[in-house]
């Protein structure tokens, strides 16, 4: 019951980070991307060290070769249809902050609500796997679940800003800007408590071992789709490369010191 307990702590933390996002977006208009780069890729570095390092090997332990990949690949393929299914909006696309707010016109104004409310739906839908991916792997081992968690937690802080910043330039009340973002990190904790409710009390060994492989997927997929192609869109490769190899390096360190 503890370590179940811990998981849907860790797993709302990295939900709720999307917060962060927005925090950081009211009080520091224009954060200095550099920085947004090797963040973005010391979390791809995280998850995918942690994918195949630690997931799909345990997976292939637990159920062998072909049905651990064929899970992992499973993973990839169907957040891939749920990406198509969303809508994004970049960081890049919203107004610059020297843009005063009474200055956009209306049509403007309601394509920004829009736009922000449409973010946050999509970035609910893509919390709920990553929810249900930190309670299985917390559920595995509780500091492969941490380090899960604050992958994510990372991960979720720009996505946190592209919603709150286009609902506040298109309505000017920072409360509900935040509001969306912070319910659309709360889908991360109901994704948990969904996966824990439907599947995991009927949890397995064999079980473990694909929901494992089919995170991993999914993991790996939002790093190659979203993570690392911002992190050079906002940086560089070579900053990108840095955030990358300190994330990996960290997450090998961890494993090993808390394993």
């Amino acid at each position: 019951m503890e370590t179940v307990t811990a998981a849907f702590i860790l797993t709302t933390f990295a939900g709720l980070s999307t917060g962060i996002g927005s925090l950081i977006a009211f009080f520091i208009p224009k954060p200095k991307m550099t920085y947004l780069s090797i963040l973005l890729g010391f979390a791809a570095g995280a998850m995918l060290y942690i994918s195949f390092v630690e997931l799909l090997s345990t997976s292939i332990e637990n159920v062998g070769f072909l049905v651990a990949n064929a899970a992992f690949f499973l993973g990839m393929v169907v957040i891939y249809f749920l990406d198509r299914a969303i809508q994004h909006v970049h960081l890049d696309t919203l107004p610059d902050s020297h843009v005063h707010l009474d200055t956009l016109p209306d049509s403007r104004q309601k394509r920004l609500q829009k736009a922000g409310i449409f973010t946050a739906i999509g970035i609910a839908m893509h919390n709920f796997p990553e929810g249900m991916a930190v309670m299985a792997t917390s559920l595995s081992s509780p500091y492969l679940g941490m380090s899960v968690a604050v992958a994510i937690a990372i991960h979720n802080i720009p996505e946190g800003i592209t919603v709150s910043v286009p609902i506040y330039y298109a309505t000017q009340d920072r409360k509900k800007a935040f509001a969306y973002s912070f319910i659309s990190g709360l889908f991360e904790p109901v994704g948990a408590a969904f996966g824990y409710l439907l599947i995991f009390q009927f949890l397995t060994a064999t079980l473990l071992g694909i929901i494992l492989a089919f995170v991993g997927g999914i993991m790996v997929f939002i790093c190659f789709d979203e993570l690392l192609p911002i992190a050079i869109k906002y940086g560089d490769e070579h900053l990108m490369l840095s955030g990358l190899l300190s994330g990996m390096a960290v997450m090998a360190l961890s494993l090993h010191l808390l394993g």
